[in-house]
């Protein structure tokens, strides 16, 4: 009985010390697959798209937490001008890190591309909640949120203009 109150002490000791080095495991990508990533990364800068795509497909084949390779079929898609494509390898990309402000930056301008502006807004606020200092990343996506954001008046020409017989319902 008297032993009752150390031994409790020490199994809440051992139990929470097991338990925070459990959940604390470094992610380790398999080499091969780091490889192939910088092999894409490399085709990719030379300009050869679609090397660059065998190559990031390859990487994630032999490891899909390779989130480098996520992000550089995203850039390929963005280089493509296949926006809903990039969006989508940016949310795989995000699913492994969700606070890379890099990949939520490039999601939005995507987003921005592909007009889904709220969409964007969304990933600024991310953007904004991850990086408390001054981030560029946010600026660059507030800038392209306010410069692609603005829907310009639109003006009709008298030209444009047609006449409608009377009774007639005019859909738009």
């Amino acid at each position: 009985m008297r032993f009752t109150p150390a031994a409790l002490s020490l199994a809440v000791l051992l139990a929470v010390t097991s338990s925070a080095s459990l959940g604390q495991k470094p992610i380790v990508l398999n080499p091969q697959s780091i490889s192939w990533s910088d092999r894409g990364t490399a085709a990719f800068t030379s300009g050869d798209l679609d090397s660059a795509t065998d190559s990031y497909e390859t990487s994630l084949v032999l490891d899909p937490r390779n989130r480098t390779a996520f992000v550089g079929l995203a850039q390929v898609a963005d280089a493509q001008k296949l926006p809903g494509k990039a969006i989508r390898y940016y949310d795989e990309a995000l699913s492994l890190d969700p606070k890379d402000v890099t990949a939520l930056r490039a999601q939005g301008l995507a987003m921005i591309e592909k007009g889904a502006l709220e969409s964007a807004r969304a990933n600024l606020a991310k953007i904004r909640e991850n990086c408390k200092a001054p981030c560029v990343a946010a600026d660059q996506l507030a800038n392209a949120i306010a410069t692609r954001g603005v829907v310009p008046p639109r003006i009709v020409a008298a030209s444009d203009l047609k006449p409608v017989p009377s009774g007639a319902v005019v859909k738009e």
